[in-house]
C-alpha cells in the first residue's frame, strides 16, 4: 500500500518546481491507517504560493489507490539553501532595491518581510538606508536601542514578530550622518557580520535608493541569494529601475522580480479605478523579471506604517494588504525555484565525466 500511495503521489508535480513531489524529496510522511492515507508534505517555504493547489491535486492522486477512502493532507515547510547559508545561521539574503526615491522602497520591504514572518518563515530585517533609516519608525520602534550580547555582538531588535536592525536605533534622532564611502562600507560589514541574528530563513535588506557604495559593498560582502526591485509606473521611475536591475546583473545578483507599487487607486467612495501613474509601466522592464505583484495606492500603508503596524498585520483584508501578501509568497516561490534548480545543476556537476559502460 505505501508503494502504491508513493507511486500516485510522483505524478503530481510542484507547480512552480515543476519536478514531482517524491523526487523532490517533499514527502515527509504516506501511511494509511484505516483506509484513510496520512500525507505530510515538507514544502520548500512556509510562505508556499500554492498549497491550496498542491493538497488538492494529492488528494486527487492518493484518492485513485485502491483501498484509500479519505486523504489527511498536512504540511510543513523547511526552506532550502542550495549550498552554503549566506552567513552562520542565515540561508537567504534578499535585497529590496529601487532606482530612485519615494517608490516606498521601504514600505514594501517591511511588509514583505512582515508577511513571511506572519507565514511561519525565520525572518530578519535589516535597514541599510543608512542616510534615511525609516525601518524602526514602521515597525513601532523608533526610540528604541540597539544593545550588545554576551559576545559583544549587536542584538538585533524584535517586533511583530521578526529581528530587525536600524541605524535610527544606533543613532541619536534626527541626527544626520555625514559619511563617506569608508564609513559606509564599514557600517554594512557590522550590520552584516557584527550582529547576533541567529537562525534565519530569510534576511531582507532594505537598501537605500540608488546604485550607491552600500550596495556593492553588500554585494562583495556576503553571498546574496537575489534582489527585488520596487518601482511605481511612471517612465521616470522605470528608467531609474532599469539601472538598478542593470547594476544587480553586473554584481552577479539575480533579480527575482519587480514590484510595481502605487499602481493604482481606487476611490472609497465611488470604487471607481484611477491610473494616477499609469499602470502596467513595469512590465517595460522586460519578461525575463516576473512580476511580482502590483500594489495599489492605500490609506491604510501609511497610517499603519507611521502607527508602527506593518499593514500585513494590521489591515490584513485590505487590497493593498492582500497584495503584499501576494509579493511575498511570489517572492519565497521564486527563492525555491532558484533553490532547487542551483541544487540540480550542483548534482549535475557532480557526476562523472565518462560513466562506466558495464
Amino acid at each position: 500500500m505505501h508503494d502504491a500511495v508513493m507511486a500516485a503521489l510522483s505524478t503530481v508535480n510542484d507547480p512552480e518546481l515543476h519536478r514531482d513531489l517524491v523526487s523532490l524529496g517533499m514527502i515527509e510522511r504516506a501511511e494509511v491507517v484505516g483506509g484513510v492515507a496520512q500525507i505530510k508534505v515538507n514544502l520548500t517555504t512556509p510562505a508556499c504560493p500554492l498549497k491550496g493547489q498542491i493538497e488538492r491535486e494529492v488528494r486527487e492522486a492518493v484518492l485513485t489507490v485502491p483501498g484509500v477512502s479519505d486523504v489527511a493532507v498536512t504540511f510543513g515547510a523547511t526552506v532550502r539553501v542550495a549550498a552554503q547559508p549566506a552567513l552562520p545561521g542565515v540561508k537567504h539574503v534578499l535585497l529590496v532595491g529601487s532606482g530612485k526615491g519615494g517608490v516606498g522602497k521601504s514600505s514594501v520591504a517591511v511588509n514583505l518581510a512582515a508577511s513571511l514572518a506572519a507565514d511561519g518563515a525565520r525572518v530578519g530585517l535589516l535597514d541599510a538606508d543608512v542616510y534615511g533609516p525609516s525601518v524602526a519608525h514602521m515597525m513601532g520602534q523608533g526610540a528604541a536601542r540597539v544593545t550588545a550580547n554576551d559576545e559583544r555582538k549587536m542584538q538585533p531588535l524584535v517586533a511583530h514578530g521578526l529581528k530587525f536592525i536600524s541605524m535610527a536605533n544606533l543613532s541619536p534622532a534626527g541626527q544626520a550622518l555625514v559619511w563617506r564611502g569608508p564609513m559606509l562600507h564599514s557600517a554594512v560589514q557590522q550590520f552584516i557580520k557584527d550582529a547576533a541574528w541567529g537562525e534565519l530563513d530569510y534576511l531582507i535588506v532594505d537598501l537605500p535608493p540608488g546604485t550607491g557604495d552600500v550596495q556593492l559593498s553588500l554585494t562583495q560582502t556576503v553571498q546574496v541569494t537575489g534582489a527585488v526591485i520596487v518601482t511605481t509606473p511612471q517612465d521616470v521611475a522605470l528608467i531609474d529601475a532599469a539601472r538598478a536591475i542593470d547594476m544587480f546583473r553586473k554584481a552577479s545578483v539575480p533579480v527575482l522580480g519587480v514590484v510595481e507599487n502605487m499602481s493604482y487607486f481606487v476611490a472609497p467612495d465611488t470604487g471607481n479605478v484611477y491610473d494616477l501613474f499609469g499602470r502596467g509601466g513595469s512590465r517595460k522592464l522586460g519578461e525575463q523579471y516576473p512580476l511580482l505583484g502590483e500594489v495599489p495606492i492605500d490609506m491604510d500603508v501609511r497610517q499603519d506604517a507611521d502607527a508602527g503596524v506593518p499593514v500585513v498585520l494590521a489591515h490584513p483584508e485590505t487590497p493593498a494588504a492582500q497584495a503584499l501578501i501576494a509579493v511575498a509568497r511570489r517572492l519565497a516561490g521564486q527563492v525555491s525555484v532558484l533553490t532547487v534548480n542551483k541544487e540540480l545543476a550542483q548534482s549535475l556537476a557532480e557526476l562523472p565525466d565518462q560513466l562506466t559502460v558495464v
